[in-house]
């Protein structure tokens, strides 16, 4: 298997399936277009992507160890047919919409100023991750651990307290109403 090192790829547009590289250590991702690509069984280890397009790529078997993107599109994948032995990756100012984490253990995750609509975050744990300025409309929590979680400056999120673990999560006003959707309950100021 060849392994790439502390190598920055700069406004590379990489091809569906060509990829000479099946593990990349220390490298940086910048403004590259990654779009389709198959990056299955491939391994990112402490690894940035920085103003990247990866929507609709590939990810069965990916390993994502330690891994930071930042401005990038990563619409419609399928983060929950990764490698999950040792995920972590943070995610700032991301697009990640219709992408998938089912039943992920995405513990102290951090998505800031994300876009996180129709996500699915069903059977997830998400104990004390981070959601800073993240857009959650229509996102789905099913049976999702959110314990501890910090969503005071999420907005649009519906969490129905009764199918998820919320203890300890941080909510704010006026969003945490809608943690009552479900009982149609009249609320006054």
């Amino acid at each position: 298997m060849k392994i790439q090192y502390d190598f920055k790829f700069e406004k590379v547009k990489f091809s569906a399936d060509g990829f000479s590289y099946r593990e990349f250590e220390t490298c940086e991702f910048i403004n590259c277009n990654f779009q389709n690509c198959n990056l299955s069984e491939m391994k990112f280890i402490d690894c940035t992507f920085t103003d990247c397009e990866m929507s609709l790529v590939k990810v069965h078997k990916t390993a994502f160890q330690d891994v930071i993107f930042t401005n990038c599109k990563l619409m419609g994948v399928h983060f929950d047919d990764c490698n999950h032995i040792l995920l972590f990756f943070k995610f700032n100012k991301c697009q990640l919409d219709l992408s998938s984490f089912y039943r992920l253990k995405l513990s102290k995750t951090s998505f800031q100023d994300c876009s996180l609509k129709e996500v699915d975050f069903s059977e997830t744990d998400l104990t004390a991750s981070i959601f800073r300025q993240c857009d959650l409309q229509l996102a789905v929590f099913d049976n999702t651990i959110l314990e501890k979680a910090d969503l005071s400056t999420a907005i649009n999120y519906i969490i129905d307290p009764d199918k998820n673990h919320i203890r300890k999560a941080i909510f704010s006003m006026p969003d945490v109403i809608t943690l009552l959707n479900k009982y149609q309950i009249v609320i006054r100021d």
